[in-house]
């Protein structure tokens, strides 16, 4: 189906062509009207003549009769009102269509989403949730439209520390150490090591070899070092579990898996004539980059003593996502801090042509968690607080709550119950917040059954259920019609349509809180249908059409939560 806000712009489109080839209606939805076009006045102003006039000539060839009732107010706003009938087919279109109007993509692009990237040998933390978070739901909304999604955690499992670490795990002994790492206590085993290090001339000597044995590819060095990858990826995917993320162990493509690439990466760039030797180093310097002294700023591929930075893993996996993989669009749910670097490498990679124009390469930034106190999330301890912790934590806040609400189910059914209402708790706080800005996790507020709160939004699913179960008999969508006489039903009604607009703007912007911000909004439309508009006392006619508004209401609460990575349970 062709969405309300589509089948309005097309028709103005080709009105304010017929005016200026290209003007843009500047459709919004408004609450002077359903929907509002703002761009007459600008056109006017480029043309030189009345607004008004402008307006009348856009109304006069815009064919809306059938769908939209057009009222041209002040200089020349164009205030829309659906008719009625174009509302009543809209609506039992979307009540047919499985995917409540959302087009799958008739060219899916392949879509490349790095995300997550955890360190070997360290236990995930806060500072990791909002990547693996932001990166899950980006890729499940892109799969939902159509397009072909490649995953890629880049795990940090490669350099300097790998070789006291795994010095570290020979004197354990591997069983010991294999057993340690099992159980989840990597970032104990990490500062172990460190330990040792800082205070043991000779382990230090024996790491630092060993460091040189597992560049070199020593076979027994490279052994060991799966030992570590391999329990740490064992511990990665468990914490991904508890948070119902995607990531597959198959999707974890760490720096290592690079480093024959490195070389090649240095010989083009020199062979470009790209490369300066700077320090020692070999640095490239693109375009427009400086320090604070006003000095051009390099990126450093090779180091001074040979080895290889961040810098060449980076353009690295890049050229092998454009080249190998055949990306469409490259995703980097990447922090802040590391924006210069990766608009550095991006840069880097467009001068030697590995990243063309055609290919959509952008850092999805995100701001930090905060603690209540507005600063770096804690623990008590002055820890960065591990992020098992935090689900563990909500899950039992969720736990209480379902204890306290009374709830009919027990054992299994209230654990399942309550992990739903923690990661919702967790995912909605995050993914509702406009990604660019910090938030506070403030765990009691996430798990409220109210306010703009992912429990909020699964308990608004599980009231609409529970109206058909007490129906008391079997119901499906028949040939309802919408005659929408209450004003709450035909604001509900209205809030059902924008579902395709709402899912399209928030992944073409990459920006996941638009689509929480018009599910909250889905809910609390219904909460004020539910009050004004009895259901189940009704009869006939209108019965079946109240019925037919809770179930797609449900359905769309349901699509646009699971499309963000949240269940939506049938009871609460």
């Amino acid at each position: 189906m062709t969405s309300t806000y589509e089948t309005l712009l097309s028709r103005l489109q080709v009105a304010f062509d017929a005016v200026e080839p290209g003007a843009d209606p500047v459709l919004r939805t408004s609450d002077r009207g359903d929907y509002q076009a703002n761009g007459v006045m600008a056109l006017a102003k480029r043309l030189g003549r009345v607004p008004r006039e402008v307006a009348d000539e856009i109304v006069s060839v815009a064919q809306l009769g059938d769908v939209a009732d057009v009222e041209i107010a002040g200089p020349g706003f164009l205030n829309l009102t659906l008719r009625p009938s174009f509302l009543d087919e809209q609506l039992r279109t979307l009540a047919l269509d499985p995917r409540l109007g959302i087009v799958a993509a008739t060219s899916p692009k392949r879509v490349i989403i790095d995300y997550s990237a955890p360190n070997v040998a360290k236990e995930m933390h806060v500072g990791h949730l909002r990547s693996t978070v932001i990166g899950d739901a980006l890729a499940r909304m892109n799969c939902f439209a159509g397009n072909d999604v490649i995953a890629r955690n880049h795990v940090g499992d490669w350099g300097t520390p790998f070789g006291m670490l795994i010095e570290h795990l020979l004197d354990l002994g591997e069983d010991q150490a294999a057993a340690a790492l099992s159980i989840g206590d990597l970032d104990g085993f990490y500062k172990e090591a460190r330990v040792k290090f800082d205070a043991d001339d000779a382990f230090k000597e024996r790491s630092r070899a060993r460091v040189v044995a597992l560049q070199s590819g020593d076979a027994e060095t490279l052994r060991l070092w799966h030992i570590l990858v391999n329990q740490s990826i064992a511990y990665f995917s468990e914490v991904y579990s508890k948070l119902d993320v995607t990531l597959k162990e198959s999707d974890v493509v760490g720096e290592s898996a690079y480093n024959e690439m490195l070389e090649g990466v240095v010989r083009d760039l020199d062979e470009l004539g790209l490369l300066v030797e700077s320090e020692g180093a070999l640095c490239v310097f693109p375009p427009g980059f400086q320090n604070r002294e006003g000095d051009p700023l390099p990126l450093i591929v090779r180091k001074s003593d040979d080895g290889f930075g961040y810098a060449a893993s980076d353009l690295a996996a890049l050229r092998d996502r454009v080249a190998t993989l055949h990306g469409d669009e490259l995703l980097y749910v990447v922090g802040a801090p590391q924006a210069q670097h990766l608009e550095m490498v991006f840069a880097v990679a467009r001068l030697a042509n590995w990243l063309p124009d055609t290919v959509r390469c952008e850092q999805v930034v995100f701001g930090n968690v905060l603690g209540p106190d507005h600063k770096m999330l804690k623990s008590r301890g002055g820890e960065t607080v591990k992020l098992v912790r935090l689900v563990d934590e909500a899950i039992e806040r969720a736990y209480v709550i379902l204890d306290d609400r009374g709830t009919e189910l027990d054992g299994d059914e209230k654990f399942h119950l309550a992990e739903q209402i923690a990661r919702a708790a967790i995912k909605y706080a995050d993914l509702s917040t406009e990604r660019q800005h910090d938030y506070v996790f403030d765990l009691d507020r996430m798990i409220a059954f109210e306010g703009d709160t992912g429990p909020y939004l699964q308990y608004a699913h599980a009231r609409l259920r529970s109206i058909f179960r007490r129906l008391g008999e079997a119901w499906e969508p028949g040939d309802a019609h919408f005659a929408l006489e209450a004003k709450a039903e035909r604001e509900l009604a209205l809030g059902l349509v924008a579902l395709p607009e709402a899912f399209t703007s928030s992944l073409s912007s990459l920006q996941p809180h638009r689509l929480c911000t018009y599910l909250f909004d889905v809910a609390q439309r219904f909460t004020s249908f539910y009050d004004a508009c009895p259901v189940l006392s009704a009869e006939g006619a209108l019965r079946e059409e109240r019925l037919a508004l809770c179930d797609l209401t449900a359905r769309t609460l349901q699509l646009g939560l699971s499309v963000l990575g949240i269940e939506a349970p049938e009871r609460m």
